[in-house]
């Protein structure tokens, strides 16, 4: 039996419309899951679904609306009967200095980030529990594991689902679910097109690097598989860092050592 495969399984993946969201969704689809792709735009969407030959299911979404998990856990198991891996990878990010910092950002930046997972989860245990079986993946960030300047209330959001995945896996290990989280570093993805744009940004990530180069999507979408699969049945409660080992390397100057 090959492990790493998901044949027969379901997957809610959300933001799944452009960037790591869709890579995850092809990775998934590839790896034989039926996937479920969740985001605000049912153009993009669909643009994301004609590729997936698993009998993907478009739900639309605006996870910053309190009531919006719940509803899109509910379609999800009414489109599948089930859902054996979740990924939370939709989130806000946000980059500006803290002086000035606007309660509506921070309440975004929380709703999408931190609230809409918990929620999401919060739904689809019930389901797991019974069939004492699932994987949850959260998208969280290097952000959340090192200091990155002018990201303090993004940083936060993305320790504090770090923080929730180490105490969801204490929680419902004895189940029989995992949950874990992939921390990107930089992802080439139109998300970071503008900050690419600034001279230098480029070669001072690259910088700081070991690897030397950006991630692409797909090379956060593996990881994603690999710990939605049984290749990874005995991984719980960890953040794996995808990010070319900047996290681990940084100096105290943000170079790499």
């Amino acid at each position: 039996m090959d492990r790493f495969r998901l044949d027969g399984r379901t997957a809610l993946v959300t933001g799944a419309s452009r960037g790591i969201g869709a890579a995850i969704a092809r990775a998934l689809d590839r790896a034989g899951a039926r996937v479920a792709l969740a985001a605000r735009s049912q153009p993009d969407l669909d643009a994301v679904a004609a590729g997936l030959v698993n009998d993907p299911v478009v739900l639309v979404a605006d996870l910053a609306l309190a009531g919006a998990a719940g509803d899109l856990a509910a379609a999800a198991e009414a489109a599948f009967g089930r859902v054996d891996v979740l990924v939370n990878n939709a989130a806000v990010a946000q980059r500006a200095p803290t002086a000035g910092l606007d309660a509506g950002v921070v309440d975004l930046l929380y709703a999408v980030n931190v609230r809409a997972p918990l929620l999401l989860i919060a739904a689809l245990l019930p389901g797991m529990i019974e069939r004492q079986r699932g994987s949850i993946v959260n998208v969280s960030s290097v952000s959340g594991v090192v200091g990155t300047p002018n990201r303090a209330a993004y940083a936060a959001t993305k320790g504090a689902i770090d923080a929730a995945t180490r105490s969801l896996a204490i929680e419902l290990g004895p189940v029989g679910i995992r949950v874990n989280s992939v921390a990107p570093g930089a992802v080439d993805t139109e998300l970071w097109a503008k900050n690419r744009a600034v001279p230098g940004v480029i070669e001072q990530i690259e910088q700081q690097t070991p690897l030397r180069r950006w991630a692409e999507p797909d090379d956060i979408a593996d990881v994603v598989v690999f710990l939605a699969s049984d290749a990874a049945r005995f991984i719980t409660g960890d953040t794996i860092c995808a990010d070319g080992g900047m996290a681990r390397t940084r100096d105290l100057y943000g170079g790499s050592v």
